[in-house]
């Protein structure tokens, strides 16, 4: 087996005709962008693309095929230079057992399984050319369909507070929602960690991964996982997602929880801290609190979690976040040492002080050892690293 970095939740800004998918996401964010910026600058070998049931989206894939620039691979995904894309769609499921919103992400090995679903999407959605839209059905029928077209189910950031599985969209159990036998994964998010996650028995048999939801360019891989696959494809991915043959979930590498946006429950007007069961603001009185990742798993811990039986989950933080690390340096960086992986898992620390100043070079090797000093965040705004 070979190990590769995957990052299976990115998104689309805008499409070939300059028209907005993810609305919240940045204008360069278009796929060819997103395929270059992988495979040159972030060094990721296989990424999924969760905006590709809109149809010019779609269009631009052909385009990129019938250029010759990218080709569909027998076991499903598309090659494009170093990286391979899995064509993914995230959907909003707002159906009659549900409490809230849950986002859950699907995925196809074939540009024709994609449009399938795409056209079976169209009645049952007011607007596909648009990410993450509400679907009009039940989960499970929407599980079924994707299963039919031998697709991928995953639910998105189960414990963010809004639009999530835990966060808004059952009261205890997935079971009020899903179809167990048809999860192939559970996406953890930015706020929660494997050793967090897996204080929920439910959660036992899902393989966890861990993905950045990039809405920018330069979030893609703030999250990803290390996978052992014989190649990038979608027939491997799923097997690992399995554990078939020896394919799996290497590591996970994410955030630490506390710099997430949603790790401390906190009041949003005034963004001060709240302990658990507080309905009103200590200091300003306010009753909008949003309730952290934290204290939501409390609610539903029901076990001693099994996560030592799991690929060690590490921290990481992107380059970006580090203080003193602006455009200038990571051009830097990328000149020298060709990909933002390389960088964070392999340079030595005397090679990044022949390049960047020492404490900035420190910092990064802190990263990599999961040491450096977190201020926790919550209510919407990340965390951040102590200067």
């Amino acid at each position: 087996m070979n190990s590769y970095f995957a990052d299976m939740h990115i998104h689309i800004g805008r499409d070939m005709y300059n028209k907005p998918v993810k609305i919240t996401a940045s204008k360069n964010l278009t796929l060819t962008n997103i395929l270059l910026e992988s495979s040159r600058n972030k060094g990721i070998d296989m990424i999924g693309v969760i905006d590709c049931h809109a149809p010019a989206v779609q269009q631009e894939i052909k385009h990129l095929i019938d250029n010759g620039d990218a080709r569909e691979l027998s076991d499903g995904g598309i090659r494009f230079e170093k990286v391979t894309l899995l064509l993914g769609s995230e959907i909003e499921i707002y159906d009659e057992n549900c409490k809230g919103p849950i986002h859950v992400l699907c995925y196809f090995p074939t540009m024709d399984r994609m449009e399938m679903f795409s056209e079976w999407l169209i009645d049952r959605m007011k607007n596909i050319t648009l990410s993450s839209q509400r679907y009009y059905g039940t989960a499970k029928e929407l599980q079924y369909k994707v299963r039919e077209l031998n697709g991928l189910f995953i639910p998105a950031h189960v414990f963010t507070p809004f639009k999530s599985l835990y966060g808004k969209g059952v009261k205890q159990s997935l079971l009020e929602v899903f179809d167990a036998d048809l999860i192939d994964g559970i996406e953890l998010g930015l706020s929660s960690d494997t050793s967090m996650a897996d204080q929920i028995e439910e959660l036992h048999d899902y393989t966890f991964v861990s993905n950045s939801d990039a809405h920018s360019l330069a979030k893609i891989a703030r999250e990803y996982q290390e996978i052992a696959l014989k190649e990038p494809s979608f027939k491997e991915f799923n097997w690992a997602l399995h554990k078939v043959g020896g394919r799996k979930i290497k590591r996970n590498y994410g955030l630490n929880p506390k710099l997430g946006k949603y790790h401390t429950t906190v009041c949003i007007d005034c963004m001060t801290a709240t302990t658990k069961g507080m309905k009103d603001c200590p200091k300003c009185g306010s009753r909008k609190i949003v309730k952290g990742v934290y204290d939501r798993i409390q609610e539903l811990r029901n076990t001693v979690n099994n996560y030592n039986l799991r690929p060690p989950y590490l921290y990481q933080v992107p380059l970006e976040y580090l203080p003193g690390l602006g455009p200038k340096t990571h051009g830097k960086l990328l000149k020298q040492f060709g990909t933002e992986m390389n960088v964070l898992h392999d340079v030595h620390l005397e090679e990044l002080i022949e390049v960047i100043p020492e404490k900035l070079a420190r910092s990064i090797i802190q990263m990599r050892e999961g040491t450096l000093k977190i201020h926790a965040g919550g209510g919407g705004r990340y965390g951040t690293i102590a200067p």
